[in-house]
């Protein structure tokens, strides 16, 4: 069998792919050069930058491409309808990345809250402005979260033993569960919360618009370390400049690797490169799960 790894791979995970006995190419190819070597690949593993689309994925099902395996969670850049048509199987590591994006969620939260990014800027332009910088602590401070699954739920957990009160909102009212939260209608949480994490898979509209800022708290801080355009870029400099909302942290954005300059700009805006996933722990079991996934005998989290 023939593998292509398209965007790298923890090393230990190609050796033992390797071990299997199967061939593999670790390269990077670009979407013109992919669709000349698709036809000959087996299995593509990508991660969030290599667009799996309609036209590449009939060409490679009239050539050999078995499975597209998404080293990570989210699999909005591809194809998920075409792919079942063509019976072509699609799997991705939905584990690996949980605490570590709930992590960063977590430091742009109290780098929000200690103006810890305004507080570096400053510093770095010579001013010492430590009044101007008084910041909140966030115990008995109230943590909303929309999207309470796998990273929803374990951000909860870590906000709680930090002394935050934790309501969220989600497709379900999961009830009576091993993690601390209260489910709440969305416009009835948004109103009520002092900092809001968005943890949803990819929406094809945003979920957050100008109507959602203005339900916020003035002081109230919005993070998203989800998926790029589930908050209306606009609606939320829009939010910022008329003070609908105190601040934000972005760590996904609608147009990647090229964001809004605007929002990275912003002096309430802390911003992040895509990192939610970005972790040797995390890299690590993305790999050891793809190697469980492409086992000879076993197949796993089939999409």
């Amino acid at each position: 069998m023939r593998i292509l790894i398209n965007e790298g791979l923890q090393a230990d995970a190609i050796d033992i792919l390797k071990g299997f006995g199967y061939e593999i190419i670790n390269q990077k190819y670009d979407y013109d050069a992919l669709m000349d070597i698709i036809q000959t690949i087996d299995v593509l593993i990508v991660k969030s930058h290599t667009r799996v689309d309609r036209k590449l994925l009939a060409k490679g099902h009239n050539g050999l491409l078995k499975m597209v395996v998404r080293a990570g969670v989210g699999t909005d850049n591809i194809d998920m309808d075409y792919a079942n048509q063509l019976r072509i199987e699609v799997y991705n590591t939905p584990n690996a990345s949980t605490d570590s994006v709930a992590e960063l969620a977590l430091g742009h939260l109290l780098v929000l809250a200690r103006n810890i990014n305004k507080s570096i800027v400053s510093l770095r332009n010579g001013q010492w402005n430590k009044a101007a910088y008084l910041g909140t602590e966030i115990k008995g401070k109230t943590l909303g979260i929309i999207g309470f699954g796998r990273i929803g739920k374990c951000l909860a957990k870590k906000a709680d033993a930090l002394g935050m009160n934790i309501i969220y909102n989600d497709l379900y009212d999961f009830g009576n569960i091993d993690v601390p939260g209260t489910y709440h209608d969305l416009k009835d949480l948004l109103p009520k919360a002092d900092f809001i994490s968005i943890h949803t898979p990819y929406l094809p509209e945003p979920l957050i618009k100008e109507e959602e800022f203005i339900l916020m708290k003035p002081s109230a801080y919005i993070i998203n370390a989800a998926r790029g355009g589930v908050i209306d870029e606009n609606a939320l400099l829009t939010a910022l400049d008329n003070d609908y909302i105190k601040g934000a942290a972005i760590d996904v954005f609608l147009n990647e690797p090229h964001p809004n300059e605007r929002i990275c700009n912003h002096p309430n805006v802390s911003v992040t490169p895509h990192l939610g996933g970005s972790t040797h722990e995390a890299f690590y079991r993305i790999g050891m799960e793809i190697t469980q996934i492409l086992q000879p005998i076993q197949r796993k989290n089939v999409i």
